[in-house]
C-alpha cells in the first residue's frame, strides 16, 4: 500500500494530472483499438491491449477516488482559523457571497434619478420622465465593497489553509 501526502492545492494538481492521463489512454485507444486493410494487404495491426488499458483506466479512476474522499473529508473537517468555518463552509459561502456581490453591482450601477428616454420619437407629450431609485444607492454601494472585501478576505485565508495544511492518502 502506498501512502501519499497532499495540500488541497497539490491534491487538485495531482486529480488533474490522473484526469490528463487518462484521457490520453482513452484517445490513444480510440485510435488503436480497430485499424483498417484493404482486400489483399497484409499489415501488423496497432499495439493495443484491452486488459492493460482496462487495467490502467481503473487504477487512474481509484486514485481519483481515493484522493476525491480525502479531500472533501479534509474540507469539511479542517477549520480556517480566523472565520471559524470549515473549509467546505466557506466555499458554499463564497459562493453566496458572489451571487450577493452580483446583485449588489446590479443596483449599485443605478443612478438614484435616471432620465427616462421618450418612448416614441416625436411624441406630442411635453413632459419627461424620470426613475428613481426606491433605495439608497450609496447605502448598496457601500454594502457592495464590504461584500467584495469579504470576498477576497476568505479568499486568500482559504488560499493560505489550501497551500499549508497536509492530508494523507493511502492506496
Amino acid at each position: 500500500m502506498r501512502r501519499m501526502e497532499f495540500t488541497s492545492a497539490s491534491a487538485n494538481k495531482y486529480l488533474r494530472k490522473l484526469q490528463d492521463e487518462k484521457s490520453r489512454l482513452l484517445h490513444t485507444e480510440q485510435e488503436v483499438c480497430t485499424y483498417e486493410l484493404s482486400e489483399g494487404e497484409e499489415t501488423e495491426p496497432p499495439s493495443y491491449d484491452y486488459e492493460a488499458t482496462r487495467a490502467k483506466i481503473d487504477e487512474i479512476d481509484n486514485r481519483a477516488r481515493v484522493v476525491r474522499n480525502a479531500l472533501h473529508g479534509f474540507n469539511m473537517r479542517t477549520v480556517l482559523p480566523a472565520s471559524g468555518i470549515t473549509i467546505d463552509e466557506a466555499l458554499i459561502l463564497l459562493a453566496q457571497l458572489s451571487a450577493k456581490k452580483d446583485r449588489l453591482s446590479s443596483l449599485a450601477s443605478r443612478q438614484p434619478k435616471e432620465r427616462i428616454r421618450e418612448r416614441f420619437f416625436g411624441s406630442s407629450s411635453g413632459s419627461v420622465e424620470y426613475r428613481y431609485a426606491n433605495y439608497d444607492v450609496a447605502r448598496v454601494e457601500a454594502d457592495y465593497c464590504a461584500v467584495a472585501d469579504r470576498i477576497a478576505e476568505l479568499q486568500l485565508e482559504l488560499d493560505l489553509v489550501n497551500q499549508t495544511e497536509a492530508f494523507a492518502v493511502s492506496f
